[in-house]
């Protein structure tokens, strides 16, 4: 079966095309990524503008055109916090509906936590034990943690690059002002959740996904995405913190220079380094394993999980 799944995100919306049936691993067909900056997008009253609701239409329109033409049997659409949050959702909703066909679904910050955990779980498998899961997006952080396919915990707060980005660092390079103001916030933030996950005791792996952690492995030395999935990479936090100062005194196009880096994302790696870097230390992690799969990946394999099996 060829599966679609459509993720308009706070950064991008992408399409990923899989051949997928149950009990197999999926393996992608095609991927189509346009960068939309939704989270941008909003204005002063926090509804996205008749100009960008003009964009995700036509943007939406043009992946389900793309699925078509590389013969998806079903779509799986879904928008995450940028929509979510949206003061004016369901009109955008209607408005996608009416004029593409694509019925978005919205997916809750704890749906989305519990999906990218199951894709954490599949991919590292059950002998990792007790699973820490942190995945930075454009609007929000989530975090999981769990023994099961289904996290015991799962939350997910206003902490995403994107957001973070435009809310508190306006200046390019960033004001250090800004900067420290911001680490306390995100500090603030997440140690308001870490209570609830060190009920559960230590958990035996520690997992990241999301593009801000690979572009942080990747500027701390992890294998490029050219070497495969399947390549170990781990950032630490020792690498983080080393690297944190030096994103806060880079210009956003130096940034976009550096190994791994795309243009699109060097204006928010700063404030994706902030949360990570806040993530690991308030959670005891020395290290983070990233994972290749996420949120999409967990979209599909939870539709798999309801196909009758293969004769």
């Amino acid at each position: 079966m060829r599966l679609g799944v459509l993720d308009v995100g706070s950064n991008t919306v992408h399409l990923l095309v899989v051949d997928a049936h149950p009990g197999a691993r999926p393996l992608p067909a095609h991927s189509h990524k346009a960068d939309l900056r939704l989270a941008q997008l909003l204005d002063p009253a926090g509804a996205i503008g008749p100009q960008g609701v003009d964009r995700l239409v036509a943007t939406v329109r043009e992946a389900a055109e793309a699925a078509e033409d590389k013969g998806v049997e079903e779509m799986l659409p879904f928008a995450t916090s940028a929509v979510r949050e949206a003061t004016n959702a369901d009109e955008v909703l209607a408005r996608v509906r009416e004029e593409t066909g694509v019925d978005l679904q919205v997916l809750s910050g704890e749906d989305e936590a519990r999906l990218t955990f199951l894709a954490a779980r599949r991919w590292f498998g059950w002998s990792a034990g007790k699973l820490l899961v942190l995945d930075i997006g454009g609007g929000s952080l989530e975090i999981a943690y769990g023994m099961d396919e289904e996290p015991d915990c799962a939350v997910s707060l206003p902490l995403g690059a994107g957001r973070l980005t435009s809310a508190w660092l306006p200046s390019d390079p960033a004001d250090p002002s800004d900067v420290k103001a911001l680490r306390r916030h995100v500090r603030a933030q997440i140690a308001r959740t870490v209570g609830e996950f060190a009920r559960f005791g230590a958990p035996d792996h520690i997992v990241a996904t999301s593009k801000t952690f690979k572009q942080l492995a990747r500027l701390a030395g992890a294998a490029r995405s050219a070497e495969g999935l399947h390549v170990q990479r781990e950032l630490k936090h020792k690498s983080l913190e080393d690297w944190v100062p030096r994103l806060a005194a880079m210009t956003t196009r130096e940034r976009a220079e550096l190994p791994g880096v795309s243009e699109g994302r060097a204006g928010q790696l700063l404030a994706g380094a902030l949360v990570a870097e806040g993530a690991l230390d308030l959670f005891g992690c020395e290290s983070v394993e990233i994972c290749p799969w996420a949120l999409r990946e967990g979209v599909i394999l939870r539709r798999l999980d309801h196909l009758p099996p293969a004769p």
